[in-house]
């Protein structure tokens, strides 16, 4: 069923396999193209451009962009008891993995009086984006804010495409996990006009101010990456988020209904979606055709899996060894990585290039979407060779504080005057100069 690329001969350079192996074919610059006006809109009209964009998407144009609290207490009152046990076991979990990555301020003394500090200061404002799309993303929320109140962030506003059915406003499932996380700010706006109002705010249609934010975290569409793409500099932003993906590792230890079912797994999210196996085994990845052609005819989701599996973006890589497969999985840098082979661990303890690893078979990706503790908000198209994934020190900035008494800077004056003018940068000499009577003594 899958694709099938045959390495069993040679593996080729890292360069040749970012050519080789699948991947979908995003233009987020072309979307950049299209996107421009619609942002520049926004910026221009504010809210009353970002409405008129959500009637024409999103077929429903809300009374207000921000949902008033008592909708979000409401939702929160009537969430299914069984979805609100999870949610909390999810935000419990997430809570105390991302605890542990909040860095403390360190002071180095440089010299004698002199010592800089490294002060870590969470961003101010932050929105937090939740999709609507193929799917309901509650659990978006949480990956979103529970790093961004772990580092401290004062001010948030979540935002999800509104939905039509219930009223213009998110899926009362979004708002309930904003409500459960004690975010009470929830925007009904979604795709590129939902950044761009993040970025630049506006004027609610009922008189209340719509404040900018500094940073937008969060997945979404080619368009809503095109605009993060747009403004980025005005805001910060995470990453830019393509198709999700998952590559699988596995030698002929590994169960072909273990690995099948998780490769539809990340099919059943998006038509794009990317599920790669890369395996030694040729019998394995024959199995795997057999279960993911009977899996996929009985999944709910039947036509989007089909179209993702068959895709270009998806495929099985064939390899002669465990060693040639962790080259091809740190070359294509999956979003998520399961290692399903003989010692899984140490197979998992060589990768150096993935989002998330999630080693051997009772650690599937699904756990970490949910309930492993970890965040499912994760680098993709390659972008884990550089990149990590959203954590508490997303929403940090480390500032240097330097501060030097006079005897340490007199110390240390004649190297600086030296180097100043090395650069031919007499002025950055004189500078120091300046504190001794205009010459180091």
């Amino acid at each position: 069923m899958l694709n099938r690329t045959d390495l069993r001969r040679r593996v080729p350079s890292a360069a040749e396999l970012r050519a080789t192996l699948p991947r979908a074919d995003v233009d987020v610059d072309a979307a950049v193209h299209q996107v421009r006006p619609l942002v520049e809109d926004v910026r221009d009209r504010g809210v009353e451009a970002a409405l008129d964009y959500t009637e024409r998407f999103d077929k429903v144009r809300p009374s207000t962009v921000r949902v008033p609290d008592a909708e979000l207490k409401a939702a929160l009152d009537a969430l299914d008891p069984a979805i609100r046990a999870a949610l909390d076991e999810a935000i419990t979990r997430a809570r105390a993995v991302h605890a542990d990555q909040r860095r403390p301020d360190v002071t180095t003394a440089v010299a004698d009086g002199g010592t800089v500090t490294e002060r870590w200061v969470p961003v101010g404002r932050v929105g937090l984006y939740a999709p609507g799309g193929l799917a309901v993303y509650p659990s978006s929320v949480v990956m979103n804010v529970v790093p961004a109140q772990a580092a401290g962030v004062g001010s948030l506003v979540v935002c999800s495409p509104p939905q039509a059915e219930f009223g213009g406003r998110p899926h009362p499932t979004t708002l309930a996990a904003a409500a459960l996380l004690g975010v009470d700010e929830v925007w009904a706006v979604g795709g590129a006009q939902a950044v761009a109002l993040l970025a630049y705010g506006g004027t609610d249609t009922d008189g209340a101010e719509l404040e900018p934010v500094d940073m937008v975290t969060g997945p979404g569409n080619i368009y809503l990456t095109a605009a993060k793409r747009m403004l980025r500099g005005l805001i910060g932003i995470d990453s830019e988020a393509g198709p999700t993906e998952i590559a699988i590792l596995a030698d002929e230890t590994a169960d072909p209904a273990h690995v099948a079912a998780d490769l539809i797994s990340q099919a059943e999210h998006d038509p794009m979606a990317a599920s790669v196996l890369v395996t030694t085994s040729e019998r394995v990845a024959d199995d795997v055709d057999a279960e993911l052609a009977r899996r996929a005819t009985a999944t709910k989701h039947t036509e989007r899996v089909t179209t993702a599996l068959r895709g270009a973006q998806s495929g099985t890589v064939l390899v002669s060894s465990v060693d040639d497969g962790i080259r091809v999985v740190d070359a294509y840098a999956a979003e998520h990585l399961e290692i399903q082979t003989a010692d899984a661990s140490a197979v998992a303890a060589r990768v150096r290039n993935a989002g998330a690893i999630f080693v051997g078979p009772y650690a599937p990706v699904s756990l970490g979407d949910y309930c492993a503790g970890s965040n499912h908000v994760l680098p993709t198209g390659g972008y884990a060779r550089h990149s990590g994934g959203l954590s508490v020190q997303t929403f940090l900035r480390g500032i240097h504080v330097v501060d030097y008494s006079q005897d340490a800077l007199r110390a240390v004056a004649d190297k600086v005057v030296t180097l100043a003018n090395a650069e031919d940068l007499p002025a950055h000499g004189e500078a120091v100069q300046a504190r001794f009577g205009g010459e180091v003594r």
